[in-house]
């Protein structure tokens, strides 16, 4: 897939004067990816308001660098050699020790380019459509073989490595496997705990696709679930139906959560849902924007985002479902395709 890198920083360059900046030198690995297409550990694009661009790298991706469709230079000081006094840095990505050692006079700034990022070409979408289709064969492949005696760390290890079989890079993350009362964790990671029946399992997993991440949590039950346990599925069920549903270009950050986080709380379960309903996905498997409470600003066409309500019931397990979607003109579209349905194993 090729991009036009140059349309991109063309694009930043047009935004620094609302910023009160000639030139932002970026330092994020990810962003400069983003803008020139050079996927390194170190270095630096500067890209001026006149839409001139610097990249500066080391001796290892220098090669590559000249390759690209923006000029070049190799340094050891990679961002000193990118400094241009009354230029924008990136606040969030450069320290404050190197902030010290350019010296004064750089102006920093918060995410201009991550909100660049946030809005997608079809290009993108394709690529993050394809780490989706891998994420839903994955599991449709590796479903069958979960049964009890099972531990949690095989079954992550079986996603993942079916994920790769079937053409990602790698996980897009570390994959979750939460069985029975880990469940009550959100973010719990695998552990040699065996998979007995009455669990409910959730897995929070994806594929990563040229450099483009997937992300969907399927919950499912070993055998028939108890009686609180298909109550508690069915209302995180109906929470993430109403934040899909509220996903749409205009919508308030806040408003989406509000639609899916007002279905739990209606139910008595507010205090166990403690997390955010959602972020971008792309480059980075959290990025711009973020759902939540106090999220503010609006979503626009073409942004690719989860919907993952949850409820967690310590002592006892959890539920979480989630999707990824992209914001679209006539309505969601959904990328992640597996049944919502509660799987019984």
């Amino acid at each position: 897939m090729t991009f036009d890198y140059a349309a991109r920083r063309e694009r930043l360059a047009g935004l620094l004067p609302a910023h009160e900046v000639h030139a932002l030198l970026v330092t994020s690995p990810v962003n400069v990816r983003y803008l020139t297409g050079l996927a390194s550990s170190n270095a630096a694009v500067l890209v001026r308001a006149d839409g001139t661009a610097l990249l500066a790298t080391d001796n290892r991706y220098i090669g590559a660098a000249r390759e690209l469709d923006v000029p070049s230079v190799e340094a050891a000081d990679v961002a000193g050699r990118l400094k241009e006094p009354g230029a924008g840095i990136e606040a969030a990505s450069m320290s404050v020790a190197a902030y010290h050692r350019l010296g004064e006079g750089l102006a920093p700034l918060g995410p201009v380019v991550e909100l660049l990022r946030a809005v997608k070409d079809e290009g993108e979408l394709e690529l993050i459509r394809t780490a989706c289709e891998i994420t839903d064969r994955a599991f449709a492949d590796v479903a069958p073989k979960i049964a009890p005696g099972m531990t949690e760390r095989e079954l992550a290890g079986l996603l993942d490595r079916r994920m790769t079989e079937l053409g990602a890079d790698k996980p897009a993350f570390d994959t979750i496997v939460a069985a029975g009362e880990n469940g009550a964790v959100p973010h719990h990671a695998p552990t040699a705990r065996e998979l007995r029946a009455g669990d409910l399992v959730t897995m929070d997993f994806g594929a990563r696709y040229q450099g483009y991440h997937a992300d969907m949590t399927r919950t499912v039950s070993l055998g028939p679930p108890a009686a609180w346990q298909r109550e508690v599925y069915e209302l995180v069920a109906a929470a993430q139906r109403a934040g899909r549903h509220a996903l749409a270009p205009g919508a308030s950050a806040g408003e989406v959560d509000a639609a899916a986080r007002s279905v739990i709380e209606d139910a008595g379960h507010g205090a166990h849902f403690r997390h955010g309903l959602g972020h971008g996905v792309g480059l980075e498997i959290h990025e711009e924007p973020f759902l939540g409470p106090s999220r503010t600003g609006r979503l626009e066409d073409r942004v690719p985002i989860t919907v993952e309500p949850g409820v967690y019931l310590p002592g006892r397990g959890g539920v979480r479902i989630e999707d990824t979607l992209v914001t679209r003109e006539g309505g969601p579209e959904l990328f992640t395709k597996t049944t919502k349905e509660l799987l019984v194993l």
